[in-house]
């Protein structure tokens, strides 16, 4: 096995342990990775913008700044990829939609900027469904990502391109954002962890708002301590945020290296009845059961909660969505953002008529739809019996939660009630994928943190994820609990669930035990 193939299955944690002690260079790490994106990525479509010019130069300055004894942070060398809706200055932000195809950013995200000043090379953009909508990165204008595990299947979405790219070794880290479970999800279909912090405790500054009550940045890895490193960089308040919590990060890379342990002696876990039941693929449910054994025999303790009105979060969720979405793209207009369109149909160019040409040519059809479900949601007495209902429910959804930490310290659940589909159902039935969002979305309206870890393989050995949740501010608690979990796991399986991807004997990688 080459070299090449050798580093590009490390994780990002052991990428950083061999950079610091000079058994390889940030430049080697880096362009084995942007070697693997040119075998790789025309089948899977993990990437929209490649920036490997870039990439290597910030290599090359850590290599420099290493060998001159300067103090570098501990991810530095270590390559990462960023989904296209966190702003880059310099580099083609584009939500996936043709509306931002040609779009320069002159400012950088929070997020963005932090990991450029901690010295990770910047290996791309990913391909995500279109302003994030969407739950199979099929919505994207720039064609469709395909899942590792099965090219003929999805990855995922919104955050598909991020996950994929882990899962075909493009990358060892990733970000995403995750509005209603598009870190998770992605992460879950394709073997990888993904990672929603607390609601503002990462700066949202800079990244393309889709529901901005809603929205959250977080990691995506192979490994939750990578994902605890990455949380603990990007992390923190940020006064540009006027969501940000001014408030000490959570120890999450202590709580993963901990966890690691395989002791979870004295956790209590709390299982959500309400999400591992009807609507649940067999051999998901299979999994989650054999998940909670393993658990068990870390020495925690799994009991039942109920969380009854649970079952309504994917409604309200719906409608809240969309009503924000609504508002926050109505700036993409044509006149101060967004590509122009003059109409081509002998109307006068006005601005009402530019701003329809201009949206109608910009916006994908799910867009269209979200749009429109908002300004009705939005509108007149719809306001009352609509809108103001859903945010009853997410009230009534969030006090469940916060009851249920009262008597444990974590909650668990499938991430996703299925694994991957075959490209297509996206498009053909989108109304029937919003169903798998059904377990991650009421982290979201109550702004906790929640985690999807590998579970295991479906009959169709097609991953599955667990999902942690913990309350808000208690991030370390869920990757204490992942962490043990992975051990647990890995132990039985005798290698990470990666190991076990068909399509990754035929590409070449040598998968890190």
């Amino acid at each position: 096995m080459s070299k090449s193939a050798q580093l590009i299955g490390l994780s990002a944690a052991q990428l950083s342990e061999k950079l610091q002690t000079g058994e390889i260079s940030a430049v080697e790490a880096t362009q084995a990775h942007i070697d693997r994106i040119a075998d790789v990525d025309e089948a899977v479509h993990a990437f929209l913008t490649g920036t490997s010019d870039q990439a290597l130069q910030t290599a090359s300055e850590v290599d420099r700044q290493r060998a001159a004894g300067e103090d570098l942070h501990a991810l530095a060398g270590v390559p990462i990829a960023l989904k296209d809706n966190i702003v880059t200055k310099g580099i083609t932000t584009t939500c996936a939609s043709r509306m931002l195809a040609d779009w320069n950013p002159v400012y950088s995200a929070t997020v963005a900027q932090r990991i450029a000043d901690a010295g990770l090379p910047l290996l791309g953009k990913t391909n995500m469904d279109e302003f994030a909508m969407g739950s199979t990165t099929e919505t994207s204008a720039f064609g469709p990502t395909h899942n590792p595990w099965d090219l003929n299947c999805h990855p995922g979405g919104s955050g598909g391109g991020s996950a994929a790219a882990l899962a075909a070794y493009s990358t060892p880290l990733a970000l995403g954002s995750d509005t209603g479970g598009s870190i998770r999800q992605p992460g879950a279909v394709t073997g990888t962890v993904g990672v929603k912090p607390t609601y503002g405790s990462v700066s949202r500054y800079g990244v393309i708002a889709l529901a901005s009550s809603l929205d959250q940045v977080g990691p995506a890895a192979r490994t939750v301590l990578d994902a605890a490193l990455l949380h603990e960089l990007i992390a923190g308040y940020d006064p540009r945020d006027n969501t940000s919590l001014n408030a000490p990060v959570a120890p999450v890379v202590a709580a993963a290296r901990e966890g690691a342990t395989g002791d979870l002696r004295g956790v209590r876990i709390g299982v959500i009845t309400e999400l591992a039941g009807e609507g649940y693929q067999e051999d998901v449910r299979l999994r989650f059961a054999e998940n909670l054994d393993a658990l068990r025999q870390t020495g925690a303790e799994v009991v039942e909660v109920s969380c009854p009105n649970i079952e309504h979060a994917l409604a309200a969720y719906d409608v809240l969505n969309a009503a924000e979405a609504s508002s926050n793209l109505a700036r993409f207009d044509g006149m101060r953002f967004g590509q122009r369109v003059e109409p081509s149909d002998g109307r006068p160019v006005t601005v009402d008529t530019v701003m329809s040409a201009s949206r109608g040519a910009g916006f994908g059809l799910e867009v269209k739809r979200r749009i429109l479900l908002g300004i009705y949601a939005l509108s007149g007495e719809n306001y009352e019996t609509v809108f103001a209902n859903a945010q009853r429910v997410r009230s009534v959804v969030t006090e469940e939660l916060l009851a249920a930490f009262k008597a444990v310290d974590v909650l668990v659940s499938p991430t996703s009630p299925a694994p991957a589909g075959p490209l297509g159902d996206g498009k053909e039935n989108p109304e029937a994928l919003l169903h798998s969002d059904v377990g991650t979305i009421a982290a979201n309206l109550a702004g906790t943190p929640a985690m999807s870890v590998p579970a295991g393989l479906s009959e169709n050995n097609l991953p599955v994820g667990l999902q942690i949740i913990a309350p808000q501010r208690a991030d370390d608690r869920m990757y204490r609990v992942g962490a043990a979990l992975e051990t647990a796991l890995q132990e039985r399986w005798g290698a990470p669930l990666l190991a076990q991807a068909p399509a990754l004997g035929q590409m070449k990688v040598e998968v890190s035990k």
